[in-house]
């Protein structure tokens, strides 16, 4: 664990499967992987990779080094389904910052 590590933070597991397209049925998921994170379910307003201005009713903060595609589906610890919005990482570039993840939820 590096010293600008946000593990200590990780009280929640979500259930990620990965977006892999579409396909004439429908969208495409990857096997469900378990994601330990912090789960902060707080209402605001996102930019979507399209440049829509969306709602997120949550964001999931994880270790850095995880990919989770726009359009990807979670299931949250009480059992809602919801969609990835974006994924960004957020890396202080060696400041003492805590290197994370961010991924707005809708």
């Amino acid at each position: 664990m590096s010293p600008r590590s946000i593990a200590f933070l990780m009280r929640h597991q979500v259930t990620v499967e990965a977006y892999l397209g579409d396909t004439s049925t429908g969208p495409r998921y990857g096997p469900a992987a378990s994601l330990r994170c912090f789960l902060d379910a707080q209402i605001r307003m996102v930019r979507s990779p399209a440049g829509e201005q969306v709602t997120s009713s949550s964001t999931v903060y994880a270790e850095p080094g995880t990919v989770v595609p726009p359009a990807s589906r979670v299931t949250l610890p009480d059992g809602q389904v919801t969609t990835v919005i974006w994924c960004k990482t957020r890396d202080g570039g060696g400041l003492s910052t805590p290197d994370h993840v961010e991924i707005a939820l809708e």
